[in-house]
C-alpha cells in the first residue's frame, strides 16, 4: 500500500512556497507515495488549481518570515494553537503516515502536528523561528535562505538542501516567450503609442522579485531604464502596493505583470536581475541564465547567495546596480559558463528530498 504523505504548505498557494511544495510533491508522487496539500483556509491557492491539485484547508499562522517582530511572533502563536489541533484531526482522520512541512508557519504546524498525531515528519526550514521549533522534531532540512546553510558546523541530524526545481524549467520554450512578449507590446501600443516594443536584436534583461513585485525591483527597472537602451527591459510580478505602479514606464520598458511561463522567458533571457532568495534563483541557474542579486529587496533582509552560486552571480545594493550589470555583460561566457555548475544538483534535489521521506517513514 502506498505512503500518504500530507504536505503542508505555508503562503497563498501562488508564489515560491507554492512552487517548492508542488515540485517536491511531484517527486515524491513519482516514487509511489499518495501525497495531498494543506493550505491555510484563506489561501487561493491558484498554483495548484492550475495543475489541477485540490488541497485541504487548515490553519497557517505567518509571523513574517525573517522580518517577524515581537507583535506578529505572538499573534502567530496564538493562532498556532489552534491551527495545530486542526492539522492532528485532519492526520489523524485521513491516516497519513508523514507530513512534509513547507517553510514558516507550514513548517510549524506540520512538524507539531505531526508530533501530536504521532506519525513522522519532515520539515523545509528558511526562518529563525521555523528553525527554532522544528530543528528538534522530525527531520529538518535547512534551506539556502537560512542562516545553518552555510554555518561549518552544524548538528549532525539536520539536513542542507538546495531548493528543488520541475524538470519542465531546462524545457522551456523561448520562440513561446517571445510570441506572448510581442503579443503583448502590441497590446500594450493600442493603449500608448509610445509603449516600447520588444526587438530581437537586442540582449534581454528580466527583472523580478516572485510572484510578488517589491518597490525596489520596479526602483531598479526604472533606474537602469534611464542609464541604458541597449537592452529589452522585461519587468514580471504582481505589484505589492500602490507605491510599485509610480516606477513603472512602459516607454522604457515592458511590463508582463504575473506570468506562469518563467521557464519560457527565461530560456529567452540572456541575464536575469532577481533577489537573493527563492525560487527564481534557482531556476535562473538550471537555465544558464547568469544572474544579478539585488540585496536587500524584501523587507531590508539578506541571504548571502552569491556565497552559494559563485562565479555565476554578482550582488549589490540599487546604486551600483548599472555597475554589476555592465560587469556581467562584459564577461558573460564566464558567468553563463558557472551555472553549469549546479544545474544538476538542483535538478536532484527532487530526489534527494524523496529519499529523506522515505528514510523518514516508521
Amino acid at each position: 500500500m502506498a505512503k500518504k504523505v500530507l504536505i503542508v504548505v505555508t503562503g497563498r498557494g501562488l508564489g515560491g512556497d507554492a512552487g517548492i511544495a508542488l515540485n517536491v510533491y511531484k517527486a515524491l508522487t513519482k516514487r509511489g507515495m499518495e501525497c495531498e496539500i494543506a493550505l491555510d483556509e484563506s489561501a487561493p491557492g491558484i498554483l495548484f488549481k492550475k495543475n489541477n491539485i485540490e488541497w485541504n484547508k487548515v490553519i497557517i499562522p505567518q509571523a513574517g518570515g525573517h522580518s517577524a517582530t515581537m507583535s506578529t511572533t505572538v499573534k502567530a502563536a496564538l493562532r498556532a494553537i489552534k491551527a495545530v489541533f486542526k492539522t492532528r484531526k485532519l492526520i489523524k482522520s485521513k491516516k497519513f503516515d508523514l507530513v512534509l512541512g513547507i517553510l514558516g508557519g507550514g513548517a510549524i504546524v506540520g512538524a507539531l502536528g505531526a508530533k501530536m498525531a504521532r506519525v513522522p515528519s519532515v520539515s523545509l526550514l528558511i526562518t529563525p523561528l521555523d528553525t527554532k521549533v522544528c530543528s528538534h522534531i522530525g527531520t529538518p532540512i535547512v534551506l539556502p535562505e537560512n542562516n545553518l546553510y552555510l554555518a561549518e558546523n552544524i548538528p549532525s541530524h539536520i539536513r542542507r538542501s538546495l531548493l528543488p526545481v520541475n524538470d519542465s524549467v531546462t524545457q522551456g520554450d523561448r520562440n513561446i516567450a517571445l510570441e506572448k512578449i510581442k503579443q503583448h507590446s502590441r497590446q500594450a501600443k493600442e493603449k500608448n503609442p509610445n509603449a516600447m516594443e520588444f526587438d530581437e536584436s537586442k540582449q534581454t534583461i528580466v527583472f523580478s522579485s516572485g510572484s510578488s513585485l517589491f518597490v525596489k525591483t520596479a526602483q531598479a527597472i526604472e533606474q537602469f531604464s534611464k542609464y541604458s537602451d541597449r537592452f529589452n527591459l522585461v519587468l514580471v510580478g504582481d505589484p505589492l502596493d500602490d507605491e510599485v505602479p509610480k516606477h513603472i514606464h512602459e516607454e522604457k520598458i515592458i511590463y508582463l505583470g504575473f506570468i506562469d511561463w518563467v521557464n519560457d522567458l527565461f530560456n529567452l533571457a540572456d541575464l536575469a536581475v532577481l533577489t537573493n532568495d527563492g525560487l527564481m534563483l534557482h531556476e535562473a541557474m538550471v537555465c544558464n541564465l547568469p544572474v544579478v542579486i539585488l540585496k536587500r529587496v524584501k523587507y531590508g533582509r539578506y541571504h548571502d547567495m552569491v556565497s552559494i552560486f559563485k562565479g555565476a552571480t554578482i550582488e549589490c545594493d540599487l546604486e551600483d546596480l548599472d555597475e554589476a550589470i555592465f560587469d556581467v555583460v562584459d564577461n558573460y561566457d564566464d558567468y553563463a559558463k558557472n551555472t553549469a555548475i549546479y544545474k544538476d544538483s538542483i535538478l536532484n534535489v527532487g530526489d534527494n528530498i524523496a529519499d529523506i521521506v522515505e528514510a523518514s517513514f516508521k
